[in-house]
């Protein structure tokens, strides 16, 4: 996906977003409520986008003799990740619907066509659209009725439902927001686990966010995830098992997803009968941390429990659940199998019981990789965590050997209250676990892959500064000639022509010397790119010159973004007091202030898109140097503060802990070159209306208080 896409995919979610929520308030209905009906919509959209789209690959092919002319069956259209849907349930129906027509009604029976026609959709889609207003109702359907969305992929509507996910565990929708893991965390599981195939299980599956992360790893790989992988779900919720199976569906998956309370019970069998303990290929799951309500007396004999309870209080209760869940997942893995799991971070260095269980864990050799997160990566749940990682097939040389791998330094800011990893980020700690497990070419690939996207978006620079500069000619050409016009009028104030000349010589010395800066970067980065946009180096001597190339390009980068800055600054500095100067009343028919203003806003624009063009080359540039400075021979390595390869004896001598933090140490402070001064303002910013909207929701809810009371 480009970047402008991405963009504008962006752009759609947070539209939708904010009709849907306004729609919400309107309505008086909590998130909870609210959540299921908006989320059936989505589906339905995408139902019927998927419909069409297979109609007309249907079509063609009879057209092309690929398929005889015969009445269409459902089949036609499963074969291709579609549901044949009556017409009754198709979104263009709905809204065709003459005026007064009962939408609620409408919607109920277009779930309930669905679901008759598709069998593992039973009983879950949302009916209950009566409660809403027809007016409400139909401005949520045509929300989603743009023609961007009418037109719009799988992958796009799969973005959109997962975006909308994670907006309600945010507003604490459904369980405490417990339903949904962000994406950076499934993300990460998956880069290491890398469930690409057999039988894929979660035992806490929520909204099926870890199903749909490892078919998109899938999917990446160039494989038909339903060809490659069976999905087996589990979760204790029935409106959060609903979620999941619309997720799949969206997404154009299918899992078996059943209903139980994993400390008690074991409801999967595969298809040939087994259990699917003992049979999993990959097990991930973010389970809920430090449960103290378990039955002891109801588990203590379960086989899932091979290394023993971990500990039980006097009311005969498990103290913590956390490792009833870790022995769990180790214990339904093959023995070839590999699990990913969220945990909370108290979890692996807890003593007493615990530390027992985790003991026995360690001498199994299966503990592969343990991740540190830092703390804001939950929407609804400001704690830290750590990621745990299980492989049953490590080799001889590994087993005695577990990655430590701190990762509260790495993050990205999303709002005051969340953080998350971005993809590069994402790329960086996954190359880290590929140089532990002797995958060398995988780390290169990846730098290569950044010098050749390096290249790239330093080759998009000249242009970017052509358009700036030709904004910076148009705004000045208006500007220069009203200075020449009221230049001998009497009636102007010297001080003010003075002051509006002086800006229009400080800005001519400015861009003077950024047109000599801005020649010997551009001239710099055509020699830089030359030899690479066709042929990226492969090997790391050959990368390492490659960086060490862009080093002094990176630099000057900076230095011309500070300039633009200033020209910027400059110009509409000139623009306002000029224009203070047209208040003068012989001065004013000299002076076009709308167009000025115009100008002005377009130059601004312009800035914007030049600067990014720069800070997007030196992005990638930065991911180079901060993979190439931590492992300069391409090899594992300890990195302080970082990452450390431990043995078994090192555990031990640290009481069997597997805190990352207590064995990589602690990294001095690095001073941050590129610091980004407007993307510090833009945090600002984040926070600033992030606070506001909190505030008026509160002012909101304390209005509403007192209306209850009759105050």
């Amino acid at each position: 996906m480009t970047a402008n896409a991405f963009h504008n995919i962006s752009q759609i979610e947070s539209s939708l977003w904010e009709a849907a929520d306004q729609l919400r308030a309107n309505s008086k209905l909590t998130s909870s409520e609210y959540c299921m009906p908006v989320l059936g919509v989505i589906f339905l959209r995408h139902a019927t986008n998927r419909y069409q789209s297979a109609l007309q690959a249907i079509q063609a092919d009879q057209a092309a003799g690929k398929m005889p002319p015969r009445p269409l069956g459902k089949a036609d259209f499963i074969k291709r990740r579609a549901l044949m849907l009556p017409e009754a349930a198709r979104y263009d129906t709905l809204l065709k619907l003459p005026s007064g027509a009962n939408l609620g009604t409408a919607l109920a029976d277009a779930m309930n066509a669905i679901e008759a026609d598709f069998p593992p959709l039973a009983g879950q889609l949302p009916k209950d659209y009566d409660r809403f207003e027809n007016k409400l109702l139909e401005d949520l359907l045509r929300s989603f009725d743009s023609e961007a969305l009418r037109n719009a992929t799988g992958d796009v509507f799969g973005r959109i439902y997962e975006y909308f996910l994670m907006k309600f565990a945010m507003q604490g929708a459904q369980d405490n927001g417990e339903f949904f893991t962000p994406p950076s965390l499934v993300q990460t599981l998956v880069n290491v686990i890398e469930p690409n195939h057999g039988v894929v299980a979660d035992l806490a599956c929520g909204s099926g966010g870890m199903f749909v992360q490892s078919s998109h790893f899938i999917e990446h790989e160039g494989l038909d995830t339903m060809k490659r992988v069976t999905f087996y779900g589990q979760e204790k919720t029935a409106t959060t098992i609903r979620l999941a199976k619309m997720n799949l569906a969206v997404h154009g998956l299918e899992g078996d997803i059943l209903e139980g309370n994993t400390f008690y019970d074991d409801l999967h069998r595969l298809q040939d009968g087994r259990p699917l303990w003992g049979n999993c290929d990959f097990m991930m799951a973010n389970p809920p941390f430090n449960v103290d309500m378990v039955d002891a007396e109801r588990v203590k004999d379960d086989r899932r429990l091979p290394f023993g309870l971990p500990g039980v209080n006097k009311d005969k209760r498990v103290s913590n659940g956390n490792y009833l869940w870790i022995s769990y997942f180790h214990s339904y893995l093959s023995p070839t199998g590999r699990a990913g799991f969220v945990m909370s971070s108290q979890a692996s260095s807890a003593g007493h019981g615990e530390k027992e269980v985790r003991r026995k864990l360690v001498e199994t050799g299966d503990v592969d990789v343990m991740v540190a997160i830092r703390s804001n990566f939950f929407y609804t749940r400001t704690v830290p965590c750590e990621l745990w990682h299980f492989d049953r097939s490590k080799p001889a040389e590994r087993k005695d050997q577990v990655l430590m791998l701190d990762a509260r330094a790495v993050y990205r800011k999303v709002t005051r209250k969340i953080y998350d990893f971005s993809p590069e980020q994402q790329a960086n700690l996954a190359a880290i676990v590929w140089l532990y497990r002797g995958q060398q070419k995988r780390f290169l690939n990846l730098v290569q892959d950044y010098v050749a996207r390096l290249a790239s978006e330093a080759t998009d620079i000249d242009p970017a500064l052509t358009r700036f500069e030709s904004a910076l000619t148009a705004s000045r050409t208006p500007l220069a000639a009203f200075v020449d016009s009221v230049r001998d009028l009497d009636a102007l104030p010297l001080d003010k022509c003075q002051a509006v000349a002086d800006a229009l010589t400080e800005w001519t010395a400015a861009a003077t010397a950024y047109a000599t800066d801005r020649a010997t970067l551009v001239t710099g980065l055509a020699a830089f790119c030359k030899p690479l946009v066709k042929a990226p180096p492969q090997t790391n001597n050959d990368q390492r010159k490659a960086r060490q190339a862009f080093d002094p390009l990176a630099e000057a980068a900076r230095g011309l973004i500070k300039q633009i800055d200033l020209l910027y600054k400059l110009a509409a500095r000139t623009a306002q007091l000029a224009q203070e100067l047209a208040t003068v009343e012989a001065a004013t028919e000299f002076f076009d202030r709308r167009a000025v203003s115009k100008l002005i806003k377009l130059l601004d624009d312009e800035r914007k898109t030049a600067v990014e063009q720069l800070r997007a080359a030196a992005y990638l540039h930065r991911q180079i140097v901060w993979l190439q400075d931590r492992f300069p021979k391409a090899e594992m390595q300890d990195v302080l503060g970082l990452c450390k390869v431990v043995s078994r004896a090192e555990i031990e001598a640290a009481d069997w802990s597997l805190t990352p933090g207590r064995f990589v140490g602690v990294a001095p402070a690095e001073v941050d070159e590129d610091f980004d001064f407007e993307q510090t303002l833009r945090d600002i910013h984040v926070e600033l209306a992030d606070l506001n909207r909190e505030s008026v929701e509160l002012a909101a809810k304390i209005q509403e208080n007192f209306e209850e009371l009759g105050v």
